[in-house]
């Protein structure tokens, strides 16, 4: 570690000094405390680099939240390796594109998501499956992540120097060209959004995330590592299971929580069920209805729902404030960030005006992997154009206005899904001439998919069938949840469909027939 370097690294050693004993993860009933999380760190960073990964060198993740998950963030620190974490409700398709997108030099996947895997991607790259004993129909030369766990026989690696920009984690986000880009994110770019968020929420060393967020998500990622940034520990858990959430709550004195709807409505139903009244609870965040945000404060009048915004680019919250101090607004800038709105021509804009949120400062990413021509549009003119709309008022509070239409993405329960994916998915089917894919408003998951269908002269198909369909080719979450058929879809003067007159019909959510 170099001079003037702060790393994640160096969140995990000094931990291990100022916090030896305290709990820093649970997982599966099991506790590892700071002292013996760095010395997991250290093993798997030995064996790792035993395997031939050096700085700069990928290292991939599917699986869901475990312990292995927590061990690989910490040793690809130490390494300078760069975490890809591969979102595992993904199909086998896109979990390929991932993998050929950053071709890592390892991969650690669970027993379970194997077949998600096919046997010849990326030659020369070595796959660890994580368990210890052979899962049917392995291969008999199949590695375990267990023995990537060196122990006393192989120092680990001395601590990789590095600066501030160097990359740490390729998280693939949703592009507006239809097929996933890797966002490069920093270490100081994550170390600045750990430290705002331990300071904004006061975060302590006998504090407990609550990991029900997925580590291949910036939310999951982000809470987790402002965890440790506290000394503080994160309780990992593979799902969200509402009933099993407030049982550790208050069994574990689980304290903060990241939640998209339906979340947290389904963990306060749970919590008046089982009778508790979430009393350790103190931080919730994320995006939720106002009705839900109301029920949780008048439930547990000890917890504040904190707003925000911000993007996987931008490495989280760029903006956040507990709710109740301007309902309805995505919160102010926060400590490591400048913001401003700009016009289509890129001049910023006085207070009220509205137009696309930028962003400056360590916590915007690096670029996207291998997309040279995306980076200098979206970087360009010394500011990260997010494609969202909003303005600022007078104080300082941003509004949150919706996407460009440069950006067309529909966000189901905080996932991102591109219009245009779906779209080239439902047009793999013989029935279908044409297809436009719309966001509407739903009350579980906060907006839904929609596709409005033209069929083929002849042809006649259900609107479950086009839906099971697509759920087979591309991420369940991603597949349309209402279908409508129409004889043809409204074209703009050059011919193509015309998406504001579509949303306009059709934008409303479906109403129960």
């Amino acid at each position: 570690m170099s001079l003037r370097s702060f790393t994640q690294h160096g969140v995990i050693e000094r931990n291990a000094h100022l916090h030896a004993s305290r709990t820093a993860f649970l997982f599966a009933g099991q506790q590892v405390t700071h002292a013996e999380y760095a010395r997991r760190v250290a093993r798997l960073a030995a064996g790792l680099a035993a395997a031939g990964v050096r700085a700069g060198d990928r290292v991939a993740m599917l699986a869901a939240n475990c312990q292995e998950y927590a061990d690989l963030f910490g040793a690809a620190a130490r390494l300078a390796a760069i975490v890809v974490p591969i979102n595992w409700r993904l199909s086998a398709q896109e979990v390929a594109y991932v993998v050929e997108d950053v071709t890592p030099k390892v991969l650690l996947v669970s027993a379970e998501l194997q077949a998600l895997l096919p046997q010849a991607l990326c030659p020369g790259m070595l796959r660890y499956t994580l368990g210890g004993g052979r899962s049917a129909g392995a291969d008999v030369g199949e590695l375990y992540v267990s023995a990537l766990h060196v122990d006393g026989d192989m120092p680990p690696p001395a601590p990789a120097e590095l600066a501030a920009d160097t990359g740490f984690v390729i998280i693939h986000t949703a592009a507006v060209g239809g097929r996933p880009r890797g966002a490069l994110l920093s270490h100081g770019g994550l170390m600045a959004a750990s430290v705002q968020a331990q300071l904004a929420w006061r975060l302590a060393p006998t504090d407990v995330n609550l990991g029900v967020l997925p580590l291949f998500h910036i939310g999951g990622i982000g809470l987790m590592l402002a965890a440790q940034m506290a000394g503080a520990a994160t309780l990992l858990l593979p799902r969200f299971d509402a009933q099993a959430v407030v049982a550790h709550i208050d069994n574990d004195g689980g304290s903060l929580i990241g939640s998209f709807a339906p979340m947290l409505g389904a963990l306060l139903d749970a919590a008046t069920a089982q009778g508790s009244a979430l009393p350790t609870l103190r931080v919730v965040t994320g995006i939720d209805a106002p009705a839900t945000i109301a029920r949780l404060q008048a439930q547990c009048p000890g917890a504040t729902f904190w707003t925000t915004y911000g993007q996987t680019e931008t490495s989280g919250q760029v903006c956040m404030a507990p709710y109740d101090e301007r309902p309805g607004s995505a919160g102010r800038p926060t400590a490591f960030n400048t913001l401003a709105v700009a016009d289509e021509l890129d001049r910023i804009l006085e207070v009220g005006g509205s137009g696309e949120i930028l962003v400056r400062g360590p916590m915007v990413f690096q670029g996207y992997w291998g997309r040279h021509a995306d980076n200098a549009f979206t970087l360009r003119n010394g500011w990260h154009h997010t494609g969202d709309l909003g303005r600022f008022d007078a104080d300082g509070y941003l509004w949150y206005a919706g996407r460009s239409p440069a950006k067309e993405l529909i966000k189901p329960g905080g996932e991102n899904v591109y219009p245009g994916e779906v779209e080239s998915a439902i047009l793999e089917h013989p029935a279908l001439a044409g297809a436009v894919v719309i966001g509407v408003p739903d009350k579980e998951w906060g907006e839904a998919v929609k596709a409005i269908c033209v069929l083929r002269a002849g042809h006649a198909l259900a609107a479950q069938a086009l839906i099971d369909f697509v759920g087979q080719r591309i991420a369940r979450y991603k597949k349309p949840k209402q279908v409508v058929f129409v004889q043809a879809l409204p074209l703009t003067a050059a011919g193509l469909p015309d998406r504001a007159a579509i949303k306009a019909e059709h934008g409303a959510p479906q109403q129960p027939s």
